[in-house]
C-alpha cells in the first residue's frame, strides 16, 4: 500500500488520527508533499512511517527545508511518482514537471483541495490536507497495486469516507 499526505501544518506533531494514522503505519511507502511546518511534525511522521519520502513546502521552517528536497522522484508499486509541493503554471506547470521526470503521476499539495486530474500524459494527484483542510474536506490518499499492473485507490477522509477514486495505468 502507498499512502499520500500533504499540508500537515503543525507545530506539535503529525496530526494523524483514525484511518489516516493506520494507513501511515501500514503503508509500504508514504509520500508527503510538504508543509509539515515544523521539525516536530516531520519527526512525528518519520516515527510513524517505515518508508517516508517527503519534500518541503512553502510554509516549512528553515530546519525542515534543510532536511528535505524541493522535489523528488519515487518509484513504488510499478509507478513513477514526481513529488513537489507546488509548481507555477497550474496544471500545465505540474504536467511539465512530471513529463520532465518521466513520471506516471505528479503528487502535489499546497491548495489543501483533494484533486485528481488526468492530463495528456501524466496524472495529477493532490491528497488534500488531513489536518488543515481550509474549507475543503480533509483528505489523504491510499493506493494499492492491481493484479494487471498499475494502482488503484482513493482519496478519502480520515474516517474512510471516499472523496475521489484514483486509477493509475502504466501502459
Amino acid at each position: 500500500m502507498i499512502a499520500i499526505f500533504s499540508d500537515t501544518h503543525s507545530a506539535s506533531g503529525h496530526e494523524l488520527e483514525s484511518n489516516a494514522l493506520t494507513a501511515a503505519r501500514e503503508a509500504d511507502t508514504v509520500i508527503h508533499t510538504g508543509d509539515f511546518t515544523s521539525e516536530t511534525a516531520l519527526e512525528a511522521f518519520q516515527e510513524e512511517c517505515d518508508r517516508l519520502f517527503a519534500v518541503h513546502g512553502n510554509a516549512d521552517s528553515a530546519a525542515v527545508r534543510d532536511r528535505l528536497p524541493t522535489a523528488r522522484v519515487v518509484e513504488a508499486g510499478g509507478v513513477r511518482f514526481a513529488v513537489t509541493h507546488r509548481r507555477d503554471g497550474g496544471e500545465m506547470g505540474l504536467a511539465m514537471f512530471g513529463r520532465s521526470r518521466g513520471a506516471d503521476v505528479v503528487v502535489f499539495g499546497h491548495s489543501h483541495r483533494p484533486t485528481v486530474v488526468e492530463t495528456e500524459d501524466v496524472q495529477l494527484l493532490n491528497p488534500g490536507s488531513h489536518a488543515d483542510p481550509r474549507g475543503n474536506r480533509p483528505g489523504f490518499a491510499v493506493l494499492e497495486e492491481r493484479e494487471d499492473g498499475g494502482l488503484e485507490g482513493e482519496i478519502r477522509e480520515p474516517d474512510r469516507t471516499p472523496l475521489e477514486t484514483v486509477e493509475i495505468c502504466t501502459e
